[in-house]
């Protein structure tokens, strides 16, 4: 499943979320791998100071296992379906782990890309 996620980076914790970025240490020792890389790489940083994500996650209840990962660095506001879940191979049983091939990351990145500006970019400015 795709997941909208909504958060602000914690005081004080934009120069080791960067670095953990960097390094590629940021989610080391998740099932996730290298997903939360991606994910910032493909973040958006509304006016607000609100970072947006797309966000896959398989876990019953939405980013079990990553929320741990995420809130060292951010204050989650909102974790929203990105799409009906009727729509989701995985989720409707037509094809289980569908999410790791099918196409919907990349559309839902392009919609969102729209939004804001480039959170990696405005991070580094931010150091």
């Amino acid at each position: 499943m795709r997941y909208l996620v909504k958060a602000k980076v914690k005081h004080g914790k934009h120069t080791a979320l960067l670095n953990a970025i960097k390094d590629g240490t940021l989610g080391m020792g998740s099932v996730a791998g290298g997903e939360y890389i991606r994910n910032m790489n493909h973040a958006r940083l509304l006016e607000d100071d609100t970072v947006v994500w797309v966000e896959v996650c398989y876990c019953r209840i939405p980013l079990e296992e990553e929320r741990p990962y995420w809130e060292a660095y951010f204050d989650l506001e909102t974790v929203k379906d990105a799409h009906n879940r009727a729509n989701c191979l995985h989720e409707n049983g037509t094809d289980y782990w569908a999410c790791s091939h099918c196409d919907c990351t990349e559309r839902l990145e392009e919609t969102i890309a729209g939004w804001g500006d480039l959170f990696i970019s405005q991070l580094k400015d931010h150091e």
